[in-house]
């Protein structure tokens, strides 16, 4: 069940997410979070400062509720489940955006006036690293 992958900043998309409450797949029969995948490899391809994340992907991060779901981590540092975006450029650019500050950032914690406006409203948990609790 588990596979293993390198420990780096990166950020794991639900491959399985929903486009919306009433839409699990689009017109072509692909899912929000695979949708939201692509897109942002298509803007890492356009623009090498997004590409210093890997973008991994996983069938379900049991957000479902809070569909195109990723989660935000890299080894040593505070890690952050989002949700409720759109499966499109515009959510891709301020997740890869965000994700590269938190990769940049000493323990992960990113400040909050420099986060990309189509983050904000969208975070459910952060996670502590392994070994680590948030004071």
């Amino acid at each position: 069940m588990l596979r293993a992958v390198e420990a780096e900043a990166s950020v794991v998309v639900c491959s399985t997410c929903r486009h919306s409450e009433t839409e699990r797949e689009d017109e072509h029969g692909q899912r929000g979070g695979a949708r939201l995948a692509s897109a942002m490899r298509e803007l890492q391809a356009q623009d090498p400062a997004l590409a210093a994340v890997s973008v991994q992907e996983m069938p379900c991060l049991f957000a479902c509720k809070r569909f195109c779901t990723v989660h935000i981590r890299a080894p040593g540092k505070v890690g952050y489940v989002l949700g409720d975006f759109a499966a499109d450029h515009e959510a891709a650019h301020a997740i890869l955006s965000y994700a590269a500050q938190h990769a940049e950032s000493e323990e992960g914690v990113v400040p909050y006036r420099s986060w990309p406006q189509g983050v904000k409203g969208h975070f459910i948990t952060r996670t502590p690293p392994e070994g680590y609790l948030c004071t």
